[in-house]
């Protein structure tokens, strides 16, 4: 008898134990700061950056001092709250930029890097800009106006990607768009179009920024362009005499529509690559209806093959990933949706796919918006070493602004 009751209760801690694991593996959504307070910004479109110590940085494409947007830090204090500080207020006036939907990026001296839509000189094309800190804050440079000549880049939307040499490549996505170099010497900064996508069966439009390999090469989407305009994944490597060679990795919907179960219209996500050269990303359309998350393979004969990971079927779930995902040390993958997830606010989620041993994947969602939490994420995430999610929303929050949030494990 008192066997029976011991294993009884036994039995009831095991299931205690595990409700209490359960429960306790449920992801934290936690919003770090709600943009639209005074003039710290507003319209968080770009991912963060994080550095050594936990804080973060960022930028928003308005609000601030002059209503043009701001380059902004967050640091965590004791209490678990986060305090923001203005590392810069773009203006319109004058030689600066405005308007950022990107990310910054850090050089080994602790300078940030970043671009700008609008503004510079007169033709009002967007810039490369500089941050240096010093003593008495923030020091902003321009590194590069766009649009100074007949054939140069204009209007980037993406940031920028440094090189181990010092170079920064970056992306600009009109008429078709151009890959471009900014080379550092003593006279400044020269810049170069690397790859105008001129060919007719290469891409068009490359709003997602580059990503840069250990051999030097680097990789992209476009968002039209192809045998069908619906977009491609290209890689750019460079040759001997200072040039380089375009290869198109993927042509997004080779058959037409509707036939598209590749996926098609890859956005303005960058791509993530993982140790063995494999490159996922997202589409907004193709799929089941809504977009897909890919990953590309190299094959023995050099040639690339594409594997749908996961289509997204609306609803709930969400759908039209603008974004593309990062990657976790165990094989998973996080992103997130600009829409879909709650039926009253259609704000969007942000998603986790998990590898099985049968070779599907498995799709969570790990938190869906409701607008005062943030809404249309529509940015790349970052991990820190604990495993924690960091992101932006464009908008919502307490003030309809834009927030940046994070979700613990």
């Amino acid at each position: 008898m008192r066997l029976s009751r011991l294993l009884a209760v036994l039995a009831l801690l095991t299931i205690l134990l595990t409700f209490v694991r359960g429960v306790s593996a449920v992801p934290k959504y936690k919003v770090l700061h709600a943009f639209g307070q005074g003039q710290d910004g507003a319209g968080t479109w770009g991912s963060l950056l994080l550095d050594k110590k936990g804080n973060l940085y960022g930028t928003t494409g308005g609000g601030g001092l002059y209503g043009y947007g701001t380059a902004f830090e967050l640091m965590p204090k004791s209490n678990g709250n986060w305090s923001e500080t203005i590392l810069h207020n773009f203006n319109r006036n004058g030689q600066d930029g405005y308007g950022s939907t990107a990310n910054l990026i850090f050089d080994h001296e602790g300078n940030l890097y970043g671009t700008t839509t609008y503004g510079g000189d007169a033709y009002d094309a967007g810039t490369v800009f500089e941050l240096t800190p010093g003593n008495g804050g923030w020091t902003e440079s321009i590194l590069y106006n766009f649009g100074s000549h007949q054939n140069d880049a204009f209007e980037p939307y993406a940031g920028v990607t440094l090189s181990p040499t010092g170079d920064l490549f970056g992306t600009t996505p009109h008429d078709p768009g151009d890959v471009f170099e900014l080379t550092p010497g003593s006279g400044g900064w020269t810049e170069r179009v690397i790859d105008d996508f001129s060919r007719h069966d290469d891409g068009a439009g490359p709003f997602a920024g580059v990503i840069l390999d250990a051999r030097g090469d680097l990789y992209g989407t476009t968002e039209g362009g192809g045998t069908h305009n619906l977009g491609v994944v290209y890689e750019l490597s460079p040759k001997a005499d200072g040039a380089w060679k375009e290869q198109i990795l993927h042509d997004f919907c080779p058959k037409g529509p509707p036939n598209c179960q590749d996926g098609h219209t890859p956005v303005v996500g960058a791509l993530t690559m993982d140790s063995f050269g494999n490159v996922y990303g997202t589409t907004a359309g193709g799929g089941y209806c809504c977009g897909t998350v890919f990953r590309l393979m190299r094959k023995a004969d050099g040639r690339w093959k594409e594997t749908v990971l996961y289509g997204f079927k609306g609803g709930a779930s969400g759908y039209g990933p603008g974004a593309g995902v990062v990657r976790d040390k165990a094989g998973n993958l996080y992103g997130t949706t600009i829409y879909g997830g709650s039926p009253q606010c259609d704000c969007g989620v942000v998603y986790e796919l998990s590898p099985r041993k049968n070779g599907k994947w498995k799709y969570t969602v790990l938190h869906t918006f409701t607008g005062y939490d943030g809404a249309q994420p529509d940015a790349n995430l970052i991990l820190d070493k604990k495993g924690n999610l960091y992101g932006t929303a464009g908008t919502g929050g307490a003030d309809g602004a834009g927030v940046v949030f994070e979700i613990t494990p």
